[in-house]
């Protein structure tokens, strides 16, 4: 929804957002379902109502539970039967500066300081171990925004009794911490008040009126930063960019100017725009965002723009490219086949305002962002948050280049008469095993983040996730895949549970960029072993539908499962004796 989209308009989402909600209700979809708690320091209504129209805009239906006014600490440390009964998937500390309960005198030496920093810190950590071991859920924590004044003048941030300064070193312990527990996700307020204008993010008569933390017209800045980080750890962010060229990547038009006379470089402030933009899509690839060029140009013409030497994109950053007069709407579904991605994980960058329609009319679920003046573009695509980070895998740092990889298999397959001896020509070797801890980031990251190739769309945390490695009744398996050229990582990832002599497969799930490669048969055939040594004679498996997932619907038929159950939802179960699994009967082309 549009009105939902950076930049937003604070006034109208207030005064409309009864009317936002019932039309995001019957309209979007489909959600996942999620229970989260606020546990304020201030009062959460606005945030709450807020927070729940984004998260319906990103495909996430919220039931929430509230904390009374500044009751974050006692709800979150003692038992709360409540609270207990809500079972939340995630709790949402909304504190403030406001909920520091001292700071240090102006004269105070750095010692002094320091111990109440710590003061403050060891309060927070208690109240987050507290939750992680009662509720075993992930936590957003805010941290704090600069104080309202400076006692000190520029000072402020030197003095170890400067606020500024006290600020400042509370909320490196809390990114420490954060950095070390892979559950506790930090929303950046300080961030966000500084560009919001910390005068107006600061005014007090919302305070001594309403006990809000910040001004009305700041929430849904907040409660946007708080949506980012739940959408990213539900799996919801974007994964690819489908850029313009023409006035996007470079200014003017490289047909009618030629590659010599495009805007790119340093010679002129325009052009050291657009190299900037270059320069900030091509740090995208440290967080494994794709790229990929839709534009209407001649190919070769298009090319010539990226071979200039003051071009920081090169045409290797590039995991598609399609430049030709076909309309972008169809270039872009033919990216998104070409990469196995769903056309919805894409982000459309184009500075045409009728291409840009044409696109968000024509893709469903494709995010098509204003794009005004090339000074705004960082600006925009940065604060809407398409990617935001919850967890940084080494994987993600390899993703462009495992897609480009893609791109050279699939050239290659053409070379080939049959499949079967492309399949063998890729020299593909895997590596299955229980769940390690260096890969539980990225299991984690898959399992909320994959949805065509996965049976039951089981999402999970990664205290979750280590937590059933660490527990004998749960087999888990992790599936990389390499070949000739290049590794894939990470691709599949399987959980399943045993009670006495059956097993339950509650989790199957593989990346679409190793589709079609014998991967499947290779993880089931080690899934199978491992429960055969411990004792398990019938497996059971489950299969539940989502608008996504169709390509899994007789999944288990393939590996000899029997359908035994099926609802009129089309929800499935599946079983299989031990023993009349046929492991030879698939001749997979991979080496375990």
């Amino acid at each position: 929804m549009k009105e939902l989209e950076y930049p937003f308009d604070s006034d109208y989402l207030f005064k409309n957002g009864r009317k936002l909600k019932k039309q995001l209700l019957s309209e979007g979809g489909p959600f996942i379902d999620k229970r989260i708690a606020i546990l304020g320091g201030s009062t959460t209504s606005a945030v709450k109502d807020m927070l729940e129209l984004f998260l319906l805009n990103f495909g996430i239906k919220p039931f929430f539970y509230e904390s009374e006014y500044n009751k974050y600490f006692e709800d979150g440390m003692f038992e709360n039967p409540e609270l207990k009964e809500f079972k939340p998937d995630l709790i949402y500390i909304h504190t403030t500066s406001r909920n520091i309960d001292v700071f240090p005198k102006a004269a105070d030496d750095k010692e002094t300081a320091r111990k109440l920093q710590e003061d403050v810190f060891f309060k927070f950590k208690a109240l987050w171990e507290s939750i992680f071991d009662k509720y075993g859920c992930a936590i957003i924590q805010n941290n704090f925004e600069p104080p309202m004044y400076r006692l000190l003048g520029n000072s402020d941030c030197v003095y170890p009794g400067g606020a500024v300064n006290f600020i400042n070193g509370i909320n490196a312990m809390f990114a420490d911490y954060a950095y070390t527990h892979k559950d506790l996700y930090i929303h950046d307020i300080n961030y966000e008040a500084s560009c919001y204008g910390l005068n107006k993010w600061t005014d007090l008569s919302y305070w001594y009126m309403y006990k809000y933390a910040m001004t009305l017209s700041a929430i849904p800045e907040c409660s946007y930063g708080v949506a980012r980080i739940i959408k990213s750890i539900y799996g919801k962010n974007k994964k690819a960019l489908s850029l313009d060229l023409d006035n996007t990547l470079w200014g003017g038009v490289i047909g009618d100017d030629g590659p010599e006379n495009i805007e790119v470089g340093q010679e002129t402030p325009m052009a050291q725009g657009y190299s900037e933009f270059q320069s900030y899509l091509k740090r995208h690839a440290e967080i494994g965002v794709i790229l990929a060029v839709n534009s209407k140009n001649n190919d070769d013409v298009a090319r010539k723009g990226f071979e200039r030497p003051d071009s920081v994109l090169k045409l290797d950053d590039f995991a598609a490219f399609y430049a030709n007069w076909d309309n972008k709407d169809l270039n872009l579904k033919r990216t998104a086949e070409s990469l196995t991605l769903l056309p919805e994980s894409f982000v459309f960058v184009d500075d045409n305002p009728v291409e840009r329609g044409l696109v968000a009319g024509n893709v469903s679920g494709v995010a098509v962002p204003e794009m005004d003046g090339v000074e705004n573009y960082i600006k925009i695509l940065d604060r809407s948050g398409f990617f935001e980070v919850t967890a940084l895998s080494k994987d993600d740092a390899e993703r462009a280049k495992m897609y480009r990889e893609n791109a050279i298999r699939s050239n290659e397959m053409a070379k080939y008469e049959d499949y079967d001896s492309y399949l063998k020509s890729l020299e593909m070797k895997a590596e299955i095993g229980a769940f390690v801890p260096e890969y539980l980031d990225r299991i984690a990251q898959l399992t909320n983040k994959s949805n065509q190739f996965n049976l039951t769309t089981w999402r999970l945390t990664r205290s979750e996730i280590e937590k059933m490695a660490a527990d004998r009744e749960y087999v888990t398996l992790y599936g990389k895949l390499a070949d000739k050229f290049g590794d894939n990582g990470v691709v599949s990832v399987v959980i399943a549970k045993v009670n006495g002599d059956t097993a339950d497969i509650l989790l199957w799930l593989m990346s679409c960029r190793v589709l079609k490669r014998d991967m499947e048969f290779a993880m089931m055939g080690e899934l199978v072993k491992k429960l055969k040594a411990l004792g398990v004679k019938r497996i059971t498996a489950h299969y539940y539908p989502t608008a996504k997932n169709a390509m899994v619907k007789d999944f288990y038929a393939l590996h000899g499962f029997v359908k035994e159950e099926e609802d009129e939802a089309g929800n499935a179960l599946w079983a299989i004796d031990v023993d009349q699994y046929n492991e030879k009967k698939h001749n997979i082309a991979i080496n375990v």
